[in-house]
């Protein structure tokens, strides 16, 4: 009923035959692949490149498929995480391209959605970056639509350091901005996906919008996080957010699990829902890496076998 998946972004040193190896030896039935353009990383699981799809090829759609279906394995989305409504035109403009190179990507290889970040001016108002939004986001939505793939917005704000400072780089952070998009761009090609430690770490609860966006599901992340209260009592919301939380491994933080799932299956969401690992505890070593991984794997299953 749901496939249990992970985020490749985690396994950033292994190849995309070793990813997807480990993924069929471990019991998963799908990974969200990871298509950065090949280069250095600008930040912590940023720049993993398991699919370059500047090679996607005739002759390189068969050899993924290939490697898909020897392991019984299959993607459940590209995805790609940058700012494509930078206040660096260039730059914007960079971002943009490759995500429509992503779009195109998944139509080639057969896979439905693409995640990534709607953006934003970290220094602007929501009101100026949906503005801008509406200039951007029309066009990549359009490629997604002749194509027919799906877009993914994951819901993280980018807002947890001084240098992305005060806005983040990221709009799609709550569910009244989620229904202006959606209002400005009402396109069945474009959705969420959904990570619901971004609103507990926000004081707001994760379950309620899975059942007010349901149609708007098109891939879940699952990760967990800890919000600190001594230290948010402390230095209060307004304090950089990594000051008073850390993301978790799911089962290890505060987000209501079974509340989680109870919501997911009674929306009838069918689909994949992908472990994404970005917890400090298990970043001391690959074997670290894939505790961490087959840990969330263990405590999910009780939702999910």
């Amino acid at each position: 009923m749901l496939d249990l998946g992970f985020v490749s972004a985690i396994l950033a040193e292994k190849s995309f035959e070793e990813v997807i190896e480990f993924a069929s030896e471990n019991r998963f039935k799908c990974v969200e692949m990871m298509c950065w353009p090949v280069g250095k990383a600008e930040r912590r699981y940023a720049g993993v490149t398991h699919i370059n799809v500047d090679e996607i090829s005739d002759k390189k759609v068969p050899e993924i498929k290939e490697v898909l279906k020897r392991n019984n394995i299959y993607i459940s989305g590209l995805g790609y995480y940058p700012n494509p409504l930078d206040a660096d035109e260039k730059q914007a403009e960079f971002y943009i391209e490759h995500i429509k190179k992503v779009i195109k990507a998944a139509a080639k290889l057969g896979i439905p959605v693409v995640n990534t970040f709607v953006g934003r001016d970290p220094v602007k108002s929501v009101e100026e970056n949906l503005k801008k939004f509406a200039e951007v986001w029309p066009g990549i939505v359009r490629v997604a639509e002749e194509n027919n793939v799906k877009i993914g917005i994951e819901n993280c704000p980018m807002l947890f350091t001084r240098d992305e400072w005060p806005g983040g780089k990221n709009l799609a952070t709550t569910p009244a901005i989620w229904r202006k998009m959606f209002e400005i761009i009402p396109s069945n090609n474009f959705g969420l996906n959904y990570d619901p430690s971004h609103l507990v770490w926000q004081q707001m609860d994760e379950v309620k919008p899975i059942f007010d966006f349901s149609d708007k599901l098109f891939h879940i992340h699952l990760k967990d996080v800890k919000v600190y209260r001594d230290k948010l009592n402390e230095v209060g919301i307004m304090a950089y957010p990594l000051e008073y939380h850390s993301p978790k491994i799911p089962g290890l933080g505060d987000v209501d699990w079974r509340g989680f799932f109870s919501a997911l299956t009674s929306v009838k969401y069918r689909g994949p829902v992908c472990i994404e690992v970005e917890d400090k505890a298990f970043e001391g070593s690959g074997k670290d890496i894939k505790t961490a991984i087959l840990t969330s794997r263990n405590y999910l299953n009780q939702f999910l076998l």
